[in-house]
């Protein structure tokens, strides 16, 4: 018993973005707090870090999945057992805005999404022009996106290191842990409904 009750609880987070949205950057900037030069990511970046949730250390894994028109296709892969969802924005970038919200549409749509928490990054704030939270929350018209799931826009420039590790407090914050009330019902749920789902193809 001792040893059940003293495991580390865990969190996967999917970080999903629009290729040139600044995903890999804040990745690398929060995990090694530096600057680094990033190209498209073709697949996907993993990296596991260590939070606090609730008073209790957890094992925090984000999978940075690129963003490319093909590889968006592949998204849906990485929403199993995600325990939330960020969803990083290029603020600056007005003209993929809607092809961007069209994106995160998609996939809240997700099944083993259902209920997991959003954390919208709205990155590069350090760029001229960059469009402020509350215009990003209006544009993406989140709470009618967002009914039935927590969510929460974090302004942030991956590149000057602002906000970035706001946001990840707030990921953690937010994330449903299968140790959380009735997140253990929705994971079963979820689990079964996945593997029924994938049996008929």
């Amino acid at each position: 018993m001792g040893l059940l009750g003293s495991k580390q609880p865990q969190a996967q987070i999917v970080m999903l973005g629009l290729d040139n949205a600044g995903k890999s950057t804040l990745l690398y900037k929060l995990k090694h707090d530096g600057s680094v030069t990033t190209v498209p990511t073709i697949g996907f970046n993993v990296e596991m870090m260590d939070a606090m949730k609730n008073r209790r250390n957890i094992a925090v894994t984000v999978w940075d999945v690129g963003g490319q028109r093909g590889m968006r296709e592949h998204w849906k892969s990485f929403h199993h057992d995600a325990a939330a969802v960020v969803f990083v924005v290029d603020s600056s970038d007005l003209e993929r805005l809607d092809e961007a919200r069209r994106e995160l549409e998609n996939t809240l749509r997700s099944e083993q999404l259902r209920g997991r928490p959003l954390v919208l990054v709205a990155n590069k704030q350090d760029v001229s022009g960059a469009l402020t939270v509350t215009e990003i929350s209006d544009r993406f018209n989140l709470r009618k996106l967002c009914p039935d799931r927590g969510w929460f826009v974090q302004p942030c420039s991956a590149s000057t290191g602002y906000g970035v590790e706001e946001a990840f407090k707030r990921v953690v914050q937010m994330a449903k842990l299968p140790s959380d009330p009735g997140a253990m019902k929705d994971n079963i749920k979820g689990t079964v409904h996945y593997i029924r789902t994938n049996s008929r193809q």
